[in-house]
């Protein structure tokens, strides 16, 4: 596998020169993380078409992008990867708004399996992160797919805006699709963990009243109002301050259950709460927060996960970091990246974007359910190995 990257600057674009000049052959996968005015340039977007014709395109708006340890807020990444014996697919289907976040995770599984002989090895997501539920999303595609299929990726950002956001494929920008990267071929290994740092704060109360991803009553009190109380003077700053306190879902028994949901928009009028994914009924909830310290650990448990997880050192780690981390973080931010690469050692090429949500297994189980999650560090390691 060979992985070559470049920032894309918001003021100067990379000339098909430049491009060319980043590998001696035609990459097989293009991947452009980065603000809406990049995914919109055109002229620059043809222009990596035409140099690079036969490679599969896919990316999305962010809240920032990685290129190995270095956390860039404007522009744009470009990641090139041309795999040994590997094949990749890129799948654009459409989604119709919330309600219809299960029938797109269907319709991805139907196109990637049908694109190939056999199903993929492994699915890298993107997805719009304002107008979605990502939770059916999920259930959607691995309904449609063998168990043992790998799935990965996140939500797009706006660089916190949630205003409005944006995926990438062949066809160029869309707010309204799904973009699925099959990845297919027995030569791929991967390597998948999925880790937080956050810590509980406060009584554990009762969602008495949810429908999907929307919750509306704690304790049979209005939940924004309830919420309100708690933020206390970061309230005022809400839905953007709901980033930096999340809900963690427990059990009957109030032991946590792994799953963390953000809050991503609120209702006055309803006094409810838009949660990044879906909420069981009557679920127990607790407020949490975090420390840049305990956010850095999280993100290096994962890394080495999926080191041990690998047969061979990852030559290209995916990581989808949740935007709540980097406001939490601030100028500590590429803590976490620096110690995602110093446990996967430095010949990873790390790439990804921090999101309005993150799709991996919680933990680092192989077996584990795919989930949305929330204010996680996820990592998809990935290596090649000879096939006989």
């Amino acid at each position: 596998m060979q992985v070559a990257q470049l920032n894309v600057s918001p003021q100067e674009r990379p000339t098909a020169a430049a491009l060319r000049g980043l590998m001696a052959e035609s990459p097989d996968l293009v991947l452009l993380f980065g603000d809406a005015a990049l995914l919109h340039d055109a002229a620059w977007l043809s222009t990596l078409r035409e140099t690079w014709p036969t490679a599969s395109l896919a990316g999305c708006s962010t809240a920032g992008q990685i290129q190995g340890e270095t956390v860039h807020a404007h522009g744009g990444v470009l990641t090139a990867v041309r795999f040994e014996q590997a094949q990749v697919q890129v799948a654009r289907v459409p989604l119709n708004g919330l309600e219809g976040s299960r029938d797109a995770g269907k319709a991805l599984a139907r196109t990637l399996t049908a694109q190939a002989d056999t199903a993929p090895r492994g699915v890298i997501v993107l997805a719009q992160g304002v107008n979605i539920n990502g939770s059916c999303l999920i259930e959607g595609l691995q309904s449609g797919l063998p168990a043992q299929v790998v799935v990965a990726g996140g939500l797009a950002g706006d660089d916190g805006a949630f205003a409005r956001t944006w995926v990438l494929s062949e066809e160029g920008p869309s707010a309204e699709h799904v973009v699925g990267i099959g990845l297919y071929g027995e030569s791929l290994c991967f390597g998948q963990a999925a880790y937080g740092g956050w810590k509980p704060f406060g009584m554990a109360r009762r969602a008495t009243r949810v429908d999907g991803s929307r919750l509306y009553e704690l304790d049979g009190e209005p939940a924004l109002e309830l919420y309100r109380r708690y933020l206390g003077d970061h309230a005022q700053d809400l839905p953007a301050s709901g980033l930096l306190f999340p809900f963690e879902v427990l059990d009957e028994q109030l032991q946590p259950t792994g799953l963390v949901r953000t809050i991503l928009g609120i209702d006055a009028e309803s006094g409810s709460l838009t949660l990044a994914g879906d909420l069981p009924h009557h679920s127990m909830l607790r407020l949490m927060y975090a420390s840049t310290d305990a956010l850095v650990d999280g993100a290096q448990t994962a890394a080495e996960h999926v080191h041990q997880a690998l047969p061979a050192p990852a030559e290209l780690a995916l990581l989808v970091s949740c935007v709540g981390r980097k406001l939490v973080m601030g100028e500590r931010v590429e803590e976490e990246l620096e110690a995602v690469h110093g446990s996967l050692g430095h010949q990873a090429a790390l790439a990804g974007f921090y999101s309005y949500g993150e799709i991996a297994p919680l933990g680092h189980d192989a077996s584990s359910i795919c989930s949305l999650n929330n204010q996680t560090m996820t990592i998809l390691g990935l290596c090649e190995r000879p096939v006989a």
